[in-house]
C-alpha cells in the first residue's frame, strides 16, 4: 500500500515540490482509514491531530454548517491543525465509502525536524496555496 500511497501523494498539491525520497518517507508515516458514508471525519472545534489524503471516495466540508468544498480523490484536508494542533476549522463529512490516507501530527513533526528540506518544501508549498486564497478573496 506505500507505493499507492506515494503516487497518490506525488499529485496532491501540498506536496508538489517533494522529490521521489521524501514522498515515499512519507507515505510509510502514513495509516489507511476506511469510513462508511454519511461519517463524520473531524468535526469543526475539535483538536486536530492529523493529516488526510482521500485515496478513493469523497466527502464534503462545512464550516457553521455551510458547505465549503467536496474532495475526491488526490483531495487532501487536515494540514492546518496537524501543523499547529490546534483546533478544526470546518466539519468532513463523507458522503460515499472513503478511504483516506491519515498522518498523525507526532508523526508529522518528526518527519519535518528529521529533514529540513522537507519543512522549506511544505512551507513554500502552503505560501503559495496561501496566495491564491487571498488572491481568489481580494481580486
Amino acid at each position: 500500500m506505500a507505493t499507492k500511497l506515494e503516487d497518490v501523494l506525488a499529485y496532491v498539491p501540498l506536496f508538489r515540490g517533494l522529490n521521489r525520497r521524501q514522498l515515499k518517507h512519507l507515505a510509510g508515516l502514513m495509516d489507511v482509514a476506511d469510513f462508511m458514508a454519511d461519517a463524520t471525519i473531524v468535526r469543526e472545534g475539535t483538536k486536530g491531530d492529523a493529516f488526510y489524503v482521500v485515496l478513493k471516495g469523497q466527502a464534503v466540508i462545512t464550516m457553521d454548517d455551510r458547505f465549503l468544498v467536496r474532495v475526491v480523490a488526490g483531495d487532501h484536508f487536515g494540514e492546518i491543525a496537524a501543523l499547529d494542533g490546534g483546533e478544526r476549522s470546518a466539519t468532513v463529512t463523507s458522503e460515499t465509502p472513503i478511504q483516506l490516507g491519515v498522518m498523525n501530527r507526532k508523526a508529522l513533526m518528526k518527519a519535518l525536524k528529521d529533514d529540513p528540506e522537507l519543512g522549506y518544501a511544505l512551507m513554500t508549498e502552503m505560501a503559495r496555496m496561501i496566495r491564491r486564497t487571498s488572491k481568489d478573496a481580494y481580486g
